[in-house]
């Protein structure tokens, strides 16, 4: 069967270069007679594969010497209680901007660690369809917390919010090394690796070392393996790591130099963005959920005509209190989309079903999603949108 084009928010399509190269020494890793899914992580020939993530990811991301690279597991979920654990400790304050369901779960989980948490903006007000400004954050907190890439609303912060001395916090698992990144101005990034890097299975956190505090001085009950000092002082190796996503990492990596780094990975993210949301919005069928301002490069949400204010207020409602004119609404909406995912799949266009907070449609247009997989794409909208009119 041919490859066709995965759109999925993650895990999602890695380059095929990459793959060609994991499958070619699948059996045998440079002459070792063993794949790096079976090799000790304590090994000779696994010790320069770890090494050489690390060293890529501070090259690509020009890491400041005094910031720690970590390989942890967990996901980015996990990482929402490690932030609170190891950073709120002297107020047990933060300061959150939601922007979206991870944000919000963020929030939720320092909470109930006994983090004093203060919401200081939010764009819920609209379903989280814009990133609200704020340009400066002050006030007693441990740290401040940003979802830079919302990966279900398709938005993304096109500014850094000035914190002073204030660490800031950010989850970049959905824009990871899709362009440039200031890493100096953040105490902390944290990104799960299926989205921009690897398969599942690994999680990079880059910190400032002198908000890395001994275990003893976590929030009490910490555990072992949430401290980030426990890996910090290990090289990421005091359990076994995911090695086989570290090996997968590092190809990904080497992968995105040759292909022009981080500026080079802008360039193309953004030519196809473009693309796709010109479409969007000069389409009469289709229309994209985010605001302009806080449209993401690498999550694109939208609708049909067929979506409509009345139908998402409809969809909100319990079902006995819907009328009539909303029901039908909804089940011809449903039954659109049904069919726009269905016969773009059949097409070999995969995982373009919208996430249910937001409905309609999502295309998730990664670093290894090629220029030519989003015109396919277009192409197909265009098409649909002909035969639906």
């Amino acid at each position: 069967m041919a490859r066709v084009y995965n759109f999925s928010a993650g895990p999602s399509c890695l380059p095929e270069e990459v793959l060609r190269e994991c499958a070619a020494e699948m059996m045998d890793y440079q002459g070792t007679g063993q794949s790096v899914m079976e090799m000790s992580h304590r090994s000779k020939a696994y010790e320069p594969i770890i090494a050489d993530a690390e060293a890529m990811v501070r090259k690509l991301m020009n890491v400041p010497d005094n910031y720690k690279v970590l390989f942890v597991q967990g996901g980015g979920s996990t990482q929402f209680a490690m932030v609170a654990e190891n950073l709120g400790i002297k107020h047990k304050k933060a300061a959150y901007i939601e922007t979206g369901v991870w944000a919000k779960k963020a929030a939720a989980e320092a909470k109930k660690l006994g983090i004093a948490v203060d919401v200081i903006a939010s764009s819920k007000d609209k379903n989280y369809s814009y990133i609200p400004r704020v340009e400066k954050i002050t006030g007693d907190y441990d740290y401040a917390y940003i979802c830079l890439n919302n990966t279900i609303m398709g938005t993304h912060y096109e500014y850094i919010p000035e914190t002073g001395d204030i660490p800031l916090v950010a989850d970049i698992s959905s824009c990871v090394l899709s362009e440039p990144l200031d890493v100096s101005k953040f105490g902390l990034l944290f990104a799960g690796a299926q989205k921009n890097l690897a398969p599942a299975g690994v999680t990079l956190v880059i910190v400032r070392e002198d908000l890395i505090p001994e275990p003893a001085d976590c929030l009490p009950g910490t555990p072992t393996m949430l401290a980030y000092k426990t890996h910090a002082d290990n090289g990421s190796m005091y359990n076994t790591p995911p090695c086989y996503t570290i090996y997968v990492l590092g190809k990904v990596l080497h992968w995105i130099e040759k292909n022009g780094g981080a500026q080079g990975m802008a360039d193309l993210n953004n030519a196809k963005a473009k693309l796709l949301y010109d479409y969007l919005d000069r389409s009469d069928f289709y229309h994209a959920t985010a605001e302009k301002g806080s449209r993401s490069l690498m999550n694109v949400p939208f609708l049909t005509k067929f979506s409509t204010a009345e139908t998402a207020a409809a969809a909100k409602k319990d079902e006995a209190d819907r009328t009539d004119a909303e029901k039908a609404a909804l089940a011809k909406e449903k039954e659109m989309n049904d069919k726009f995912v269905k016969e773009a799949q059949a097409a070999g266009l995969v995982n373009l079903k919208g996430h249910r907070l937001v409905g309609g449609m999502r295309a998730s247009i990664y670093n290894a999603m090629t220029i030519d997989g989003v015109k396919t794409l277009i192409d197909f909208m265009d098409k649909f949108a002909t035969e639906n009119k």
